[in-house]
């Protein structure tokens, strides 16, 4: 499954260069994971059970500005599973463009809220997340 945001780049969005500032890619980012939780029915799944998504690890790459008034297409995809942590990728462009923004791969476990520690991914949680995983997602 692959989730497509966007976002307006606002004059508080930049930096004195006048380019988004790079930590508010992660703030995109975030937008754009919270919309694909909330699209797919995980946000209520996982509080059924007890359970959240933490973010463990964040690797992203800076490739090209975005300036006030460009649109962002920000590309959210589950492409890893493994046994105690999965990999959201994610991918900005800028809209109606092939021009890379930034692109990044986001590391999480799953947390049971109750004791604060991390949970195997496994039965039906496994089953869940490999549901959302990309054409060319694999276990990890």
């Amino acid at each position: 499954m692959s989730h497509t945001s966007q976002i307006k780049v606002r004059g508080f969005h930049l930096d004195i260069y006048q380019h988004v500032n790079n930590a508010r890619y992660l703030e995109f980012l975030e937008e754009a994971r919270w919309e694909y939780l909330e699209e797919s029915g995980d946000i209520e799944f996982f509080q059924s059970l007890g359970l959240a998504w933490v973010i463990v690890n964040i690797n992203i790459n800076y490739r090209a500005s975005a300036t006030m008034g460009h649109t962002l297409d920000i590309e959210t995809s589950l492409s890893k599973v493994g046994g105690k942590s999965a990999v959201f990728n994610q991918k900005i462009t800028i809209a109606g463009t092939d021009v890379a923004v930034a692109d990044a791969d986001i590391t999480f476990v799953v947390l049971d809220q109750k004791t604060g520690k991390a949970v195997p991914i496994e039965g039906a949680l496994l089953e869940r997340m490999q549901s959302h995983l990309n054409a060319t997602g694999e276990e990890i």
